[in-house]
């Protein structure tokens, strides 16, 4: 059976995430208190509702409980992000992801029952800083506080070199993923897999064990 999503709040973070999982073939109800944002969506979701989500009564006639997973993607009015978070953790709903404003926000959503936290401007603030930074780094996924994946570009020093050339794991502690090329993927790549100058390496690891292989082997000056 597909799953079922509601998104609450279709601003540009919800709408996204409703554009996408209808386009994975998704059951999902669009809902916000906004007659013209429903309008937007009701040909490209399941069903789009105008409703309140902060009354209780309303969010218990849509059947919310009954969705898989709920995504408060409410804007700038915390108070309703934080009140329609609650009445969806004592409606028993299975998982809630809320969209964050700030850490204070995320604290409180933690407390009150959200499973999952996410906060997208930071997020691609961060992603975009580490590529402006370094011309290495495509694209940068932080994972927690102090680990990350990231895509770095192959340089001159590790062309034609393999995995058991440079003992990466031995001498930096981090893991490549996977190997790009053009256009194909190599995951899981074996030791004597060879690496040439242009290669994406998709990195898991430590941020600052990551640091040290970016500037020991990636550097071009």
């Amino acid at each position: 059976m597909k799953k079922q999503f509601a998104v609450i709040g279709l601003g540009r973070f919800g709408g996204s995430i409703c554009k996408e999982l209808s386009r994975l073939g998704m059951e999902v109800m669009a809902i916000d208190h906004s007659p013209e944002k429903v309008d937007e969506f009701k040909d490209i979701v399941t069903h789009a509702v105008v409703a309140n989500s902060t009354d209780e009564a309303a969010l218990k006639n849509l059947g919310i409980r009954n969705f898989d997973h709920v995504i408060v993607a409410i804007g700038d009015d915390i108070q309703s992000s934080i009140l329609t978070t609650l009445m969806l953790h004592e409606l028993g709903v299975k998982h809630i992801t809320v969209k964050a404003q700030n850490d204070y926000h995320e604290k409180v959503l933690e407390k009150i029952g959200a499973h999952e936290i996410v906060h997208p401007e930071r997020d691609i603030g961060i992603r975009i800083a580490h590529h402006i930074v370094s011309k290495n780094v495509l694209d940068y996924l932080e994972l927690s506080d102090e680990y990350s994946i990231v895509e770095l570009i192959a340089g001159e020093k590790i062309h034609g070199k393999t995995l058991i050339d440079l003992d990466i794991r031995a001498k930096y502690g981090i893991n490549i993923m996977a190997i790009k090329r053009k256009e194909e993927i190599n995951v899981s790549p074996q030791a004597y897999e060879k690496i040439c100058r242009g290669d994406i390496l998709i990195v898991i690891g430590a941020d600052r064990d990551i640091d040290r292989f970016e500037k020991q082997l990636l550097d071009e000056g």
